[in-house]
């Protein structure tokens, strides 16, 4: 399963966006169910390291040296600035 541009969290987000939070959200419970119950390993990360797939404590290291990017946010970032 690919989560990174996944359609059912795009839809999601096109709900949250039209004001249809109760919907967006039952749509992003189902899309977070698929993911825990599909995925085992969801890091794309090829490096080791004692924070794989702890997405949360990642991105806070990451934000605290501010170096650069976690690996799961550059393909996202770089679609954007293109």
């Amino acid at each position: 399963m690919k989560i990174d541009d996944h359609p059912m969290e795009i839809r999601a987000m096109d709900l949250f966006k039209e004001g249809k939070n109760e919907e967006a959200e039952a749509l992003q419970a189902e899309f977070l169910n698929e993911v825990k119950q599909k995925v085992k390993d969801h890091c794309p990360c090829p490096e080791p390291c004692r924070l794989h797939g702890k997405c949360a404590q990642c991105v806070t290291v990451h934000r605290g040296h501010g170096d650069h990017l976690p690996y799961c946010f550059r393909e996202m970032l770089n679609r954007r600035i293109q």
